[in-house]
């Protein structure tokens, strides 16, 4: 099919006029690509482009429990916005709301607020990096009320909800939608603004080492660091920075950590949790631990980690990778949660054997 339509092609550009150029266009249309998406894309972001100059007061909430890429993709949308004469909040739905120590660095603090400070009915919503609704937390029925609810995000699992999507699967961070945001905004880069990109950027990559980095996540990153932020310093805020009792934290769960050969179709599945006892003792938030799921998945003998956190109500909240070969965001699905292929969540109310037993019995080789 792919080689008529080539051929149709390669007759029209042998005749003249407006009809040439119809069919020529006609038979391209029926080339295999993403042209009609593309176009539905970009369509999408006139929209919100226009939606935001229109508004007045700009509401910028992201995902419970932050990471780099949800506040930091928030944070400087939320500057850029504030730079263009716009009254801005920025929010996420947890209580009490908590900035992880790690990201006490990041500019435009000052804008955030509590969810209660977030209207009832806002003009207009931004929502950064939330793959589920479940996600929004206590702004869930505040960000549905608002007429207009803009998506900003990369993970394959997110269903589509508000009413304007830009929901980009192969962008390695939403902090690389937000760049293009300020790029069509026409608000240049500052060290504030890059400091915010360059974390969620490197947050959701791993520090640029995960397979979705490419030459443009590179080239971004490049933009950036010509602000002349120090990258050094936020890296080690980030990766290298904790407290002792994370260590004594750490080590518990490393000493709890399962190991089971036959988990992921034999591919192997790797284990632990955190009960709420240990970072009550040690005083280490929930928040801080994030950073374990990236030494369990260290071992050469399992393909999938996972990572069971528990709140002081008794939830765990479940963080998941996989080194290629198993789909984790179809398993935490399965569970409520989502993400993206390699490395996904999900929060659930079961005691942890009855947790691992569902999360074990939804896994399945990609292959």
């Amino acid at each position: 099919m792919a080689g008529e339509s080539a051929q149709a092609a390669s007759r029209a550009g042998t005749t003249t006029g407006a009809s040439s150029t119809s069919t020529v266009e006609g038979a391209l249309a029926a080339l295999p690509g993403p042209r009609a998406e593309e176009s539905g894309f970009e369509l999408v972001w006139q929209q919100v482009v226009a939606e935001i100059g229109r508004a007045r007061s700009i509401d910028l909430i992201c995902h419970i429990c932050p990471d780099g890429d949800a506040l930091g993709s928030s944070l400087a949308a939320a500057l850029a916005l504030r730079a263009l004469g716009k009254q801005v909040r920025v929010s996420f739905g947890d209580d009490p709301q908590i900035v992880p120590e790690s990201l006490a660095f990041l500019p435009g603090q000052e804008l955030i607020v509590p969810a209660a400070e977030v209207p009832d009915v806002p003009e207009l919503v931004l929502c950064f990096d939330v793959a589920a609704q479940s996600r929004l937390g206590l702004l869930h029925d505040k960000a549905f009320a608002a007429p207009v609810l803009v998506v900003f995000d990369h993970h394959a699992s997110n269903p589509g909800f508000g009413t304007h999507q830009l929901i980009d699967p192969s962008a390695p961070a939403t902090a690389v939608l937000v760049d293009e945001l300020l790029r069509r905004l026409g608000v240049e880069l500052d060290q504030a603004l890059a400091t915010c990109l360059y974390t969620g950027v490197a947050t959701d990559t791993g520090s640029f080492k995960y397979r979705a980095t490419t030459p443009a996540t590179h080239e971004l990153a490049g933009r950036l660091l010509a602000t002349g932020i120090r990258h050094d310093l936020i890296s080690r805020q980030l990766w290298d920075t904790s407290s002792f009792g994370y260590l004594k934290v750490l080590a518990a769960a490393l000493d709890r950590a399962v190991y089971e050969p036959e988990a992921a179709g034999g591919l192997g599945l790797v284990w632990t949790w955190v009960p709420y006892q240990d970072l009550a003792l040690f005083s280490v938030t929930v928040e801080e631990i994030e950073g374990l799921i990236d030494i369990l998945r260290r071992p050469a003998e399992a393909e999938v980690a996972l990572v069971l956190k528990q709140d002081p109500d008794g939830t765990l909240r479940g963080s998941s990778r996989s080194k290629g070969a198993v789909d984790v965001a179809a398993a935490c699905a399965e569970l409520g949660g989502g993400g993206h292929v390699f490395a996904a969540g999900f929060s659930a109310r079961e005691d942890v054997g009855a947790v691992v037993e569902r999360f074990r019995g939804a896994l399945r080789p990609l292959h």
